[in-house]
């Protein structure tokens, strides 16, 4: 199906864009380490980039997780049951699970609008630096699991339907 092939690529360059992340973050983190130790002079910024870059790349993953099965699982039910039973099981959960993220979402994204009319910063470090693009990201991170979900919804209904080869695949 093309909407769920469409979704699948999405997802999949979102983690590769959360993979590129790490180079930074690590960079990040070996500037502050000789900074702080060999300089004796930390920086005022390495506290709030390593949490906003971790958060990112965490939160640019979950969709790719979910598109490569690497998220938690309990399987000992669909070990007894048929894989129709299965698709259908799997197939509620998603359509919930997608209907609160889609939910979560929109409320990320009304809370973006409301840190950027505010001018909210982060209050965490000298650095202060405002808020609303970290807070873009959550609802980015969201939407996007939001509509890794939605696919997998739609994959278990067709499999719980009897479409051939539309098993589950990462």
């Amino acid at each position: 199906m093309v909407l769920v092939t469409w979704i699948g690529r999405l997802s999949l360059w979102s983690g590769r864009a959360a993979a590129l992340l790490v180079l930074p973050l690590v960079l990040a983190m070996v500037y502050e380490v000789v900074s702080r130790y060999f300089f004796d002079a930390p920086t005022q910024w390495a506290f709030e980039l390593s949490y906003m870059m971790m958060g990112t790349i965490f939160l640019l993953g979950l969709s790719y997780a979910l598109l490569i099965d690497q998220h938690v699982n309990v399987d000992f039910i669909h070990q007894k049951l048929p894989k129709r039973a299965i698709a259908l099981i799997d197939m509620t959960g998603y359509a919930i699970l997608s209907a609160m993220l889609v939910w979560l979402t929109c409320a990320l994204v009304d809370n973006v609008f409301s840190v950027y009319r505010t001018g909210e910063g982060s209050g965490l470090s000298a650095w202060n630096p405002k808020i609303w693009p970290y807070r873009a990201i959550y609802a980015v991170g969201f939407g996007l699991f939001a509509l890794q979900s939605a696919a997998r919804a739609i994959e278990n209904l067709l499999a719980a339907l009897g479409r051939p080869g539309m098993e589950q695949t990462p």
